[in-house]
């Protein structure tokens, strides 16, 4: 078949429904985890509350009724950041900001999955020293050496987090977060055991050079990320539990001394073993290796391939990276989602594109680039900026550089 007679994409699987966990979705396209860096900032009690500009930012990539979103890395607790700007759901007042972002996806008729974040030794040591945390990681081992460089500045030294603490993280710091997560009316949870941090930092050898039961073994180096499953599933169930990873990225000081395949079909085996006694997870979300973290790269010199991962779990599958590298043909869509239970994910085109899910049904060469120079920038511009196809709205570049996030105020909400 030729480009030419290709059928559109809303004529694919991409537009037929699939029930994920207890919920159907309209469509298989998801937006996956981007952080933008733009939850309120300054006061202590206030710093890590999604911001009105989050709220809106959601809001609009939801308008495609029956959609995925995938929140942004949010930190589970206070010992696990060490970043400013990023949202945080471990206090009331960071569940009263997700609940009225989670109202507004829900009021257009979508679905949104709070992703779980656990920084470790990638944390800003900056940030550790002027909140007085430690920077912990499975072993003493910085992520480079200009890491190691900026945390001997600031006085911060790695250190390898103890059994207890291990312990005292999964009953109290995940449980926590889990619990708050469903009061804010999260549909799901995803824990972040992708791209170098503190899950991920314990599958690889090369990070995790422990001794103990949480080391050496690939059985023992995945025991940590199964026992946060593991108590989870109990805490919320596994129908609303998902897991992110990203056996080929070498990011943040990952570096695979042999394949990754071994380790991760480990740890997949053992989800598909729970799945068959009934705790089946929401769904597992992996990277495809043509994504090193921010980088994209030749897809001739990727390592490996994800297929392995559909081998091993037979549950739902979020794939994500660099879908656009093939439009207008889209065939690696096309492709993967051919066996019926795989989504596919957008990040970078979704913050361009609002109504992408609505673009890419019915006319894909609407679609607008985005500006990575402005993906981190605190302010609204290009955050909040980018229109759907035929709105004509205008936006002043300055205004909209000193618009900064500020937590929600219901009062000025209903005065709208």
């Amino acid at each position: 078949m030729t480009t030419e007679e290709l059928p559109p994409l809303a004529e694919s699987n991409v537009f037929k429904p699939i029930k994920v966990g207890n919920h159907t979705l309209s469509n298989r396209i998801v937006y996956v985890p981007t952080t933008r860096f733009r939850a309120a900032k300054g006061d202590p009690k206030t710093r890590h509350v999604p911001s009105d500009l989050m709220q809106q930012y959601y809001s609009d990539r939801a308008q495609y009724p029956g959609t995925l979103l995938i929140t942004e890395a949010t930190l589970v607790s206070d010992r696990a950041g060490g970043y400013e700007g990023v949202p945080k759901i471990s206090t009331k007042e960071e569940v009263d900001g997700w609940k009225k972002i989670t109202d507004k996806v829900h009021e257009r008729g979508s679905f949104i999955s709070c992703q779980f974040w656990f920084l470790g030794r990638v944390a800003d040591p900056k940030v550790l020293k002027e909140r007085g945390l430690d920077m912990i990681a499975p072993s003493a081992i910085y992520p480079s050496e200009e890491a190691k460089a900026a945390a001997e500045k600031q006085g911060v030294q790695v250190r390898a987090v103890t059994e207890e603490e291990i312990k005292d993280i999964i009953l109290n710091d995940y449980t926590i977060a889990a619990k708050n997560a469903i009061a804010a009316g999260f549909d799901y949870i995803e824990l972040h055991g992708a791209h170098g941090y503190f899950i991920d930092q314990f599958l690889h050898e090369n990070s995790n050079t422990r001794t103990d039961k949480y080391g050496g073994s690939i059985e023992n180096r995945a025991r940590f990320a199964l026992e946060v499953i593991d108590h989870l599933i109990g805490v919320v169930g596994a129908d609303r539990l998902a897991i992110r990873l990203s056996p080929w990225a070498e990011v943040q000081g990952i570096e695979e001394r042999a394949s990754p395949i071994p380790t991760f079909s480990y740890l997949l085996d053992q989800l598909q073993r729970r799945a068959d006694k009934g705790n089946k997870l929401a769904y597992v979300s992996v990277v495809e290796p043509r994504v090193q973290g921010t980088v994209t790269v030749d897809a001739s010199s990727a390592k490996g391939d994800n297929h392995f991962v559909e081998q091993v779990w037979k549950g739902i599958i979020v794939r994500a990276g660099n879908y656009t590298y093939d439009a207008p043909e889209f065939k690696s869509i096309r492709e993967d989602t051919a066996n019926g239970r795989t989504l596919v994910g957008f990040s970078r085109y979704f913050t361009s594109n609002p109504d992408l899910v609505s673009k890419l049904k019915n006319d894909p060469s609407t679609l607008v680039k985005y500006n990575r120079a402005t993906f981190y920038d605190a302010s609204n511009w290009g955050y909040n900026t980018y229109r759907n196809h035929g709105d004509e709205t205008k936006y002043d570049e300055a205004v909209e550089k000193k618009r900064y996030p500020k937590v929600i105020d219901d009062r000025r909400e209903a005065n709208l």
